[in-house]
């Protein structure tokens, strides 16, 4: 007799943990530094979901290895709903095909929760750079092949990716090197060590307005409003072009029903609220806080997206 009452007490205390979901502190994993754009959206996520939940939201910052090593932590964590990950880009859609070995499956040990913010990204070069516009950059690429070089902020990122989609398009060589974050990418390109990048338009607008740097392009399908007289890749040569730098909720697969429910829902709350909109849109996101299957559809197609592109380029975890 003492099995079933056994059995009969962990079914009732896994009923009492879900239903008073979180009874303890949340950790939300950032496979990123702090101060990187994942941090930024992870952070003002967390402390409305701490706020709503009445239990602190913890972010701990992983970084390393292309966004591979916060993200495997998460995937191997209990699945008990008090591991959250913020996923991105690199980690989620692009490392997949990227990595020959990567520790963890995006589709298999992660569920998706919520694509919670994108933003636009704009090609940056040093002022040295004889080009005022995308055409120019792309003739003097094309003159000097494998003669510049680009900084992304990993290998696998949207900064990473999002170059060698314009290089397979434009058909230029350049180099790429990979750093551990966006303030050493962006201090090189300052100093001319590298000639060109990607990054959000908030991180670099003050450099381009000052003249340290030239906006080139923006990478979304329309003008970004913080920045309306830099035109879209699209509008000057490659009007297929579209790519987003992205930021999402996920879980480990087969955390509890009742706690997956409450923190989607409770994301897609706060993700609307009028102070997260406006610390976000300040930053150049455009929020989004979807819904699980929304997140879901959106994966599958960005996976199919960047794996081509990693096909059809060669791009290499460096």
């Amino acid at each position: 007799m003492r099995i079933p009452l056994l059995i009969i007490a962990l079914v009732a205390s896994c009923l009492a943990q879900a239903q008073t979901y979180p009874s303890r502190p949340v950790r939300l994993i950032v496979p990123f530094p702090v101060g990187s754009t994942p941090d930024i959206v992870g952070r003002t996520l967390g402390q409305k979901l701490a706020e709503a939940w009445g239990q602190p939201v913890v972010i701990e910052n992983k970084p390393g290895a292309g966004g591979n090593i916060g993200t495997a932590e998460a995937a191997r964590a209990l699945r008990d709903g008090y591991t959250l990950l913020i996923g991105s880009n690199g980690p989620i859609a692009v490392n997949p095909t990227l990595y020959k070995d990567l520790p963890y499956s995006p589709a298999k040990d992660l569920k998706p929760i919520s694509l919670l913010a994108a933003a636009p990204q704009v090609l940056v070069v040093h002022p040295s750079v004889p080009a005022s516009d995308l055409k120019q950059f792309v003739e003097h690429a094309r003159a000097n092949p494998d003669k510049l070089s680009y900084g992304s902020v990993g290998a696998g990122s949207a900064s990473h990716l999002t170059m060698e989609l314009l290089k397979s398009q434009a058909k230029i060589a350049l180099v790429h090197v990979p750093y551990k974050g966006f303030p050493p990418a962006v201090q090189d390109l300052l100093s001319g060590q590298i000639q060109a990048t990607f990054a959000i338009v908030p991180a670099v607008l003050p450099q381009i307005r000052s003249g340290r740097l030239k906006a080139l392009a923006v990478t979304s399908a329309k003008r970004t409003a913080l920045a309306g007289d830099i035109a879209t890749v699209a509008e000057q040569g490659f009007p297929y072009f579209d790519a987003t730098a992205w930021q999402s909720l996920m879980s480990p697969a087969g955390i509890p029903p009742d706690a997956f429910e409450r923190i989607a829902r409770e994301t897609q709350k706060a993700m609307q609220q009028p102070d997260v909109k406006q610390i976000l849109e300040s930053q150049g996101f455009e929020v989004i806080g979807s819904s699980p299957q929304a997140l879901e559809t959106f994966l599958r197609a960005e996976r199919e997206k960047w794996a081509k592109v990693v096909r059809e380029t060669g791009a290499k975890a460096e």
